[in-house]
């Protein structure tokens, strides 16, 4: 161990010179040996007293940088007292090596105070004290030492400004790295690559790209570093085009391609959905010998689920030696987001039982999926995980089992989390104004978007977009036109596609055909095929045949890669009797190859799930499904249902009738009310637009039954009761 500086000195040890002594310490602090080092300092210190004998001042400054490089702070501050009892702490050569020391242990303070006791002050000092601000955060006072330091009569060199730069991106600097570039011109810094390298950095981080670019380009010399960090720059400042462009000529020119360019690389590959030129990096990190470097190998899981090739993805997780939590997040959330709920669940509890703990991102990633499923009870043992784990006043968990809950039919719960939060960060107030808009509570949606305001929350474009589909949906279109001019006017905030398309939604719903139309003319932006195509939805409804054309001849324009728009205007067509224009989008269809999805409906029970579609005969009781849906017809006509036949063509009255009686939500709930006790609420799942017949029957199936029934459908919830339903008819 060190001697304490207050000990006097041990006798010589006997015949080994201080020289020597020192030989081996310089060694073992080449090799970043500590414990070998103090046991030659501590030799050196007991072998002679404190004078010219002993250990001399580079000792000192070659274990004071081993210190710093290990961050070990003890021994260091032990060498600060044997060079405080020699007298030795002031000279310039130990004072820099004890405030590199100090800053590099993150003991800013105690490295200024180092520096504030030296006599004199080079500019070796005065990059020590500039880098070990900007190493420990504090931008501020990184900057304020530059300032002090020319006052001083120092001028800052290559080493400074490097020591700065950084110090200015972390605080969004952009002034002073304009400062700093131009002080690096004037005295031609800018021709080292290494200054370069970190001001097209700065410029980067400071969101300054086509300057960074304009920086990158003139550079007279580039190496791997200055690629990365160009690449990079364009990957975090979302221009991912120009990111992968930059990365393709780097590999063209024969730069060493490094972990940092492959992560940017594959990160612009997933913005892109670019899945060839994916693979191709993929390939390349295979060649470079990448495929150890854990880091690289979870971007590339996380560039084929962008890509929404889950499958491959799952093949590169499942051959990786050692899976980080990253890893193990990364998946999860893939699966997530490509339509694998099952699967996510499955991966996080094989995660628990490979002994990987959660944290609060793989919550976040996990909870989606279990809000795909809508099965409450899942619902209730995630929301207890997380309460287990200490993880539900997180904002963003916390946001993902508000939106859960929604999701699975139970908006009062997730009310009740909404009014638990520590905090609400925007995206709560989203998450509960979406859940009570797409459950059919639009008033609700608005009064709570009112309570948001009041708070001084900013609402953000999602938050508007979520309070547009609410008023839509709930018929409030002055609220709705109030909100959409609000947006831009009081907040700053460009409408999106998305927006416009809700409007136009919310005006068609209400039979304001003309003024939607209108509305898209008008538009400054180029309507897309959510445009169209909520105005054809308002058409099919209010059956307006010219306005249907013209709208579906813009989508088919766009050239939709989904075949229920026409589907939707052969509706239309046949609505209004047009057979030979029926005929005509059907043949169209089929040379294009678009198929219409087959409408099916599932319900959950005892964790199995069952999926219905319309006339199955597949299912294990298909017999007393059917004798239960027979008798429910005959109840409700009771009360007065009659079959809405307007959406079938083609047939008699009597198949019409029978087709309608035989729709999958009808089984999916005929097969609820065989398996669950009286007074059980019942939950389906339905993938398309829940029909006007259904819908009606629904509500009277309810009424006879004394049941709740709980309908999600592709747009919106439907809680049927009593008779009636959620969204007053209107959806």
């Amino acid at each position: 161990m060190l001697c304490s500086a207050s000990s006097p000195p041990s006798p010589p040890a006997g015949g080994t010179s201080s020289s020597d002594h020192h030989a081996r310490l310089r060694s073992a602090a080449a090799r970043s040996d500590l414990p070998g080092a103090l046991a030659a300092f501590a030799a050196m210190s007991s072998s002679a007293p404190a004078s010219a004998a002993g250990p001399v001042l580079r000792t000192f400054t070659s274990l004071l940088k081993l210190c710093a490089a290990r961050a070990d702070l003890a021994t260091g501050r032990a060498v600060h007292g044997h060079l405080a009892a020699r007298g030795l702490a002031a000279e310039a050569l130990a004072a820099t090596a004890l405030a590199n020391m100090y800053a590099k242990c993150r003991r800013p303070g105690d490295a200024r105070r180092v520096f504030d006791r030296m006599p004199v002050r080079d500019r070796v000092a005065w990059n020590a004290i500039v880098a070990g601000y900007a190493r420990n955060g504090l931008a501020g006072a990184a900057m304020e030492m530059v300032v002090r330091m020319q006052e001083d009569g120092e001028q800052p060199d290559s080493v400074t400004l490097v020591s700065v730069l950084p110090a200015c991106a972390d605080s969004q600097a952009l002034g002073a790295c304009r400062e700093v570039h131009a002080f690096a011109v004037r005295g031609g810094f800018d021709e080292l690559v290494n200054v370069s390298t970190a001001i097209l950095d700065v410029y980067c981080k400071c969101g300054a790209v086509e300057v960074a670019r304009a920086v990158f380009d003139r550079m007279p010399v580039k190496n791997s570093v200055s690629w990365n960090a160009m690449i990079k720059g364009y990957a975090e400042n979302r221009n991912a085009t120009e990111a992968l462009a930059l990365f393709k000529r780097m590999v063209g020119e024969g730069v060493d391609v490094t972990d940092v360019s492959l992560l940017a690389a594959l990160h612009a590959c997933g913005e892109l959905g670019f899945l060839d030129e994916g693979r191709r990096v993929h390939e390349l990190l295979v060649r470079t010998g990448l495929e150890s470097n854990v880091s690289v190998m979870n971007a590339l899981i996380t560039m084929y689920c962008k890509c929404k090739r889950s499958d491959l993805a799952a093949q590169v997780f499942d051959k990786l030696r050692y899976k980080t939590r990253i890893s193990w997040n990364a998946m999860i959330l893939g699966c997530a987001q490509n339509g694998r709920s099952d699967d996510a669940v499955r991966l996080f509890c094989r995660m628990q039982l490979e002994n990987v703990k959660p944290d609060s991102f793989t919550l976040v990633s996990v909870i989606p999926a279990l809000a795909d499923i809508s099965d409450p009870l899942q619902a209730r043992w995630i929301h207890g995980y997380s309460i287990r784990m200490h993880l539900d006043q997180d904002v963003y968990v916390l946001t993902a089992l508000i939106d859960m809950y929604s999701k699975c039919g139970r908006v009062g719960i997730a009310r009740h989390l909404f009014n638990s939060a520590r905090e609400r960060h925007v995206i709560t107030w989203n998450a509960m104004i979406h859940g009570y808009g797409s459950h059919g509570f639009g008033k609700v949606a608005v009064e709570l978007f009112e309570e948001m305001k009041s708070t001084g929350k900013a609402p953000n474009e999602t938050t508007f977009l979520s309070v547009l589909s609410a008023c839509s949906h709930a018929g409030l279109v002055d609220e709705g036109r109030k909100y959409f001019s609000t947006m831009k006017e009081d907040y700053g905030l460009e409408p999106g596609m998305e927006h416009y398309g809700t409007i136009v939604d919310m005006l068609g719903r209400a039979g304001k055909l003309d003024e939607a139309w209108s509305f898209i003319q008008k538009m400054p932006i180029d309507p897309g095929i959510s445009v169209y195509g909520a105005m054809l939805g308002a058409c099919k409804l209010h059956k307006n045949v010219e306005l249907a054309e013209e709208s579906a001849n813009r989508i088919f324009e766009l050239g939709p890669e989904e075949g229920v728009y026409h589907v939707l205007l052969a509706n239309i067509y046949a609505n209004a009797s047009m057979w030979k224009d029926v005929a005509r989008v059907r043949t169209a269809m089929e040379k294009k190859g678009l198929q219409k999805s087959p409408g099916c409906s599932i319900v959950q029970l005892k964790n199995e799930i069952h999926t219905f579609y319309s006339g199955s005969t597949n299912h294990q009781h298909a017999k007393d499904i059917y004798a239960r849906l027979a008798k429910l017809i005959e109840e409700i006509k009771a009360v007065g249902y009659v079959p809405d036949t307007d959406s079938i063509h083609d047939v008699e009255d009597d198949v019409k009738a029978q087709l309608l009686n035989t729709h999958s939500e009808k089984l999916a709930i005929a097969y609820g009310l065989i398996r669950t006790a009286p007074g059980t609420t019942i939950q389906i799942k339905k993938n398309l637009r829940v029909c006007n017949d259904c819908h009606n029957a629904t509500k009277l199936i309810s009424l006879v039954t004394g049941r709740e029934i709980i309908m999600r459908d592709i747009q919106r919830f439907h809680h049927f009761k009593d008779g009636k339903c959620s969204c007053g008819d209107y959806w």
